[in-house]
């Protein structure tokens, strides 16, 4: 049954990449892109007649032969191990154990020995619902919303490549198949992002995300190679076994003396960093947008992002030995989600609103974890799971339903024209803000996960755990903010739209349709239903058993408890206040929001062009890297390697045979002239050497 799920995806992507490829031989450019894609903005209405400016019509442009075929083929089998995934949950984690499925040698050198292997466990099981449910309904989804799109089979291919990658990461029992699936989801996820590869925003965009993660990704190598050099293995179950007895051990790294356990986790958690768009390393989420609708729900709200948090849940024996790396990654955590939940307060791209609150909503997952509450991070990863991937397929619809609209002041009116899309936003935007009935342990799963991590700062015993519970209330009070007035900007007032693309707007296919249907049972019962496997001291215990490390964390889940009234109405009132605020500003007074912009420029500015991370690392990092490589390929490459070696030595043979050439004038006296020459410095140098004997 593991295979099956792990594999069938990857057989989808041969036979979709086989459709692909044949496309291509028959002349039908089912690999190209096309001119009018780029973003959603840009494919769906910019761009004179693309096939996405056709999104939503009756007009459909070719596609490769047997595109409906790799459609069907590669949605089937996800839905297959879809299926599969929810009993392999419900079979390991309520009850029955965890397995091994070794699947062949890999690399076996002296003490390094690292297999193919499947570990199947609670946290597996848990990851497996998660992408493979998400990446079946977002294949789903994919049908109708790329159905004008005539290189769908390479997309479905991509999808695929994607949902396997990702699996190989979740099952991985050593790091060095970890490090496989993570980048893989790296290079499956650079190919989706830059899908319309022939429009230059989303080449820079692909190639944003790529190098940023690299930059992550050198540091999860650095850690992996760490330990090794501690523990003379990669396999997860010795490592674990053995970390307790090398805590406090010293450890020289570049030169200096450090806590070896600390550095081996900080190391690993820049990996994390990267991969799940943490401050420093987050410039590149946003711009992931430039991928269709789809892209952004699989890879950049459910599955790929929340590959970091993952992998530290997954360490959590090795990250308890190492209290100041987690109290850095409460820090970072925390810092992230105060830092995206300002920025979304005003963006107007309706994705790139959503982008931020993912990142704010990662933030969240991190502060948890780096208090010990392993297992509220992964609840909180499952829950929003369910309702990020809502609102951003809902956002699809919306951008469907506008003839690729995306800027939401553009928009205003919709809940009437597309209401069951709105019904759809409206219960994700409940689910994210965290709508419920407080102390009673009902509400949308956004509110029984958040509130909790919340809840667990307060109560945790980490130096950072104070700090990190400041800044998750206040972006709580943003988030709600932020969602609300996307909704209002979105669905109510006054149309903002042109005549033209009010007359196009339309409700989605039951193929779009559908898995937000699905999607919104999960973002409204999945908190609710799974609050005592994740949340509750005993039921974790039951649950995860060996999957994390439970010891002090069963008490931070125990305090919660014991907390004060205040803290745990606290994310309630914040979210009431947060929509209240909303209300007034795009639904009474319209005209505050132009008004306090224009009283605070600077402040307004300083969150709009977000913090100026971009402009930063533009001028301290991309503009000298692009002036040393321009210095090098033009003097070091151009001037002196070419110029003195290849180029020189060929430029003076050619100088050296025209001067030849010149010689063979063809003219009788010019011969004896020359020979005549010859004949004296041959007689010349006999007489001085001879003289010279």
């Amino acid at each position: 049954m593991i295979s099956a799920i792990v594999f069938l995806p990857l057989l989808g992507f041969i036979i979709a990449g086989a459709v692909t490829l044949i496309g291509r031989r028959m002349s039908i450019p089912a690999g190209a892109g096309h001119g009018g894609h780029g973003s959603d903005h840009d494919d769906h209405g910019a761009a004179p007649m693309s096939a996405a400016n056709d999104h939503g019509h009756d007009a459909h442009h070719a596609a490769a032969p047997g595109a409906r075929f790799a459609e069907l083929v590669t949605t089937g089998f996800l839905m297959v191990s879809a299926l599969l995934s929810w009993i392999v949950f419900f079979q390991v984690g309520f009850g029955g154990q965890g397995y091994h499925v070794r699947l062949l040698r890999f690399i076996h050198v002296g003490n390094f020995v690292a297999d193919w292997a499947l570990w199947v466990d609670t946290m597996t099981a848990v990851m497996l619902v998660v992408v493979n449910t998400v990446s079946a309904l977002v294949h789903l989804y994919s049908i109708g919303y790329m159905a004008h799109d005539e290189h769908r089979p390479r997309f479905f291919a991509y999808l695929s490549l994607f949902t396997f990658a990702m699996l190989m990461l979740v099952t991985s029992d050593n790091f060095i198949q970890l490090f496989f699936g993570w980048e893989g989801v790296g290079l499956a996820s650079y190919l989706l992002i830059g899908f319309w590869f022939n429009k230059r925003s989303a080449n820079d965009a692909s190639m944003k995300a790529f190098i940023v993660n690299r930059v992550g990704d050198f540091g999860f190598a650095l850690g992996i190679f760490a330990v090794f050099v501690l523990f003379g293995s990669v396999a997860f179950d010795t490592v674990f076994a053995n970390a307790p007895a090398l805590a406090g051990k010293p450890f020289v790294f570049i030169g200096l003396h450090v806590d070896a356990l600390t550095c081996c986790c900080l190391l690993l958690f820049v990996g994390a960093m990267g991969k799940s768009a943490q401050l420093f390393l987050h410039t590149w989420l946003p711009d992931a947008m430039e991928g269709p609708t789809p892209v952004s729900a699989l890879i950049h709200a459910a599955t790929m992002v929340t590959a970091g948090v993952f992998m530290v849940a997954r360490l959590s024996p090795l990250m308890e030995q190492a209290p100041a790396a987690l109290s850095i990654i409460t820090i970072v955590g925390a810092s992230t989600a105060f830092f995206a939940a300002t920025v979304g307060l005003v963006q107007n791209d309706i994705k790139r609103v959503i982008a931020y609150s993912t990142c704010s909503q990662l933030g969240y997952m991190f502060a948890a974890a780096g208090v010990g509450a392993y297992s509220l991070a992964i609840f909180h990863l499952f829950t929003h799971a369910f309702f990020k991937a809502l609102l951003f397929l809902g956002s699809g619809s919306v951008i469907h339903a506008v003839s690729g609209e995306q800027d939401i002041r553009h928009m205003g009116g919709l809940a009437k024209r597309i209401p069951l899309t709105y019904w759809m936003m409206t219960i994700g935007t409940l689910a994210l803000t965290g709508f419920g009935l407080p102390l009673s342990g009902i509400g949308f799963a956004g509110f029984i996960s958040k509130d909790a991590i919340i809840g667990a700062t307060f109560v945790g015993h980490g130096p950072a755990a104070g700090y990190a519970f400041a800044l998750l209330v206040i972006a709580a009070f943003m988030t709600s903010f932020y969602s609300w007035r996307l909704v209002f900007l979105v669905f109510h007032g006054k149309s903002r739209m042109t005549a033209d693309v009010e007359s196009h707007v339309h409700e989605s296919p039951l193929t779009m349709t559908v898995p937000l249907m699905v999607l919104a049972v999960g973002a409204v019962v999945a908190g609710m239903v799974f609050m005592r496997q994740f949340g509750d001291d005993h039921g974790v215990a039951d649950f995860f058993r060996k999957s994390l490390f439970l010891s002090d964390h069963n008490h931070t889940l125990h305090d919660i408890h014991g907390a004060p009234l205040w803290v745990e109405l606290a994310p309630t009132v914040m979210m009431i206040a947060g929509f209240g605020l909303a209300w007034l500003f795009y639904m009474s007074r319209t005209d505050l929001p132009a008004k306090l912009a224009a009283a605070q420029p600077v402040a307004y500015r300083f969150i709009l062009n977000k913090w100026y991370f971009d402009e930063i690392y533009n001028f301290l990092l991309v503009q000298p890297a692009r002036w040393l490589g321009r210095f090098l390929w033009k003097k070091g490459d151009g001037w002196l390697i070419d110029g003195f070696g290849p180029d020189g030595v060929a430029a003076r043979v050619m100088d050296v045979t025209r001067g030849v050439v010149r010689l063979q004038s063809g003219f009788l006296y010019h011969y004896a002239f020359a020979m005549l020459m010859g004949i004296t410095a041959l007689l010349t140098w006999y007489m001085f050497a001879g003289g010279a004997r």
